[in-house]
C-alpha cells in the first residue's frame, strides 16, 4: 500500500495509534539522521519561531507546497484562510482529504494556469529543484503562480558551517561545486523511498537569483545559519 512512500506510511501509522519509530533520513555526504513522526503533527505553539512568523504573514489564497502531514495548512484553515495543499506523498494526501483539506498529489513544476496570493515553502521547501542550476526555474515557476501583489514565503539553510575547520577555513572548495546540493533517501520501517536531490541555498545566492527573476527580497528571520525570506513581485 505504501510502496516507496515512507511519509505516507508513517502518517497513517500515527493516525491509527500504531507504534511509530523515527523516519530515517540517509545522505551520501553525512551520517544518517532521523525524524520523529510526531513532529509532522505539531501544533502552532510547538512550531519553531521561523514557521510561526511565516504563517502569520500568509494572506489571501494560499498554496502550501510540500505540505507534509498538513500541520501548517490546518492552522491556516483554523484562522479562516483559504489554503490548498500539494504533496507528492499519496499517503499524505489521503490523510489530508480525511481532514477536509483541499489537497492534490501533484508536482509543483506541473502546475499551470493557477495563481495564488501566497506560496508557502517551509522546511527548506524552496530546495525542491535539487540543484543550484534549478533554483532559477523554481523561482520562475513561483513567480508565474503568484498574483501581481502576491508573495512567496520560503526558508533555507546555509550549510557552509558543516565544512568549516577549527581555524575558520574550509576543508572543501566551496567554489568548485555548490556545497548545498545533497542526495537523500528516506525510510520508515520497511518502506524505503527513492533517492532524491535537495538544495540548501545561502541567503545571498537565493536573493541574487530571486532579484534576477523579478522579485524583491525581504529577510524576515536569520539565526544559526537558517533564514526566512518573503519574495514579492517588483
Amino acid at each position: 500500500m505504501f510502496e516507496k512512500d515512507p511519509f505516507g506510511h508513517a502518517i497513517h501509522d500515527y493516525v491509527k495509534g500504531s507504534p511509530t519509530p523515527d523516519i530515517i533520513v540517509r545522505s551520501e555526504l553525512c551520517e544518517d539522521d532521523s525524524m520523529e513522526v510526531e513532529l509532522l503533527f505539531r501544533d502552532f505553539e510547538e512550531m519553531p519561531e521561523l514557521e510561526q512568523i511565516a504563517l502569520k504573514r500568509c494572506s489571501g489564497k494560499i498554496l502550501d507546497v510540500g505540505a507534509g502531514a498538513g500541520c501548517h495548512a490546518k492552522w491556516l484553515k483554523q484562522q479562516g484562510l483559504e489554503v490548498s495543499l500539494i504533496e507528492l506523498s499519496k499517503g499524505a494526501v489521503e490523510y489530508h482529504i480525511t481532514q477536509e483539506l483541499n489537497s492534490r498529489c501533484i508536482d509543483f513544476f506541473d502546475l499551470k494556469g493557477e495563481q495564488y496570493d501566497t506560496l508557502l515553502f517551509l522546511m527548506n521547501g524552496i530546495g525542491i529543484g535539487g540543484e543550484l542550476k534549478n533554483l532559477e526555474p523554481t523561482l520562475r515557476q513561483a513567480y508565474e503562480l503568484t498574483t501581481p501583489k502576491g508573495k512567496v514565503l520560503c526558508d533555507s539553510s546555509d550549510l557552509r558551517y558543516l565544512y568549516e575547520d577549527d581555524e575558520g577555513g574550509y576543508w572543501v572548495n566551496l567554489n568548485a561545486e555548490y556545497y548545498g546540493e545533497y542526495d537523500f533517501q528516506m525510510q520508515y520501517k520497511e518502506t524505503q523511498g527513492d533517492w532524491f536531490k535537495w538544495l540548501y541555498v545561502d541567503f545571498h545566492t537565493l536573493s541574487d537569483c530571486a532579484e534576477k527573476v523579478g522579485f524583491s527580497v525581504e529577510l524576515l528571520y536569520d539565526k544559526d545559519y537558517h533564514y526566512l525570506v518573503e519574495l514579492t513581485k517588483k
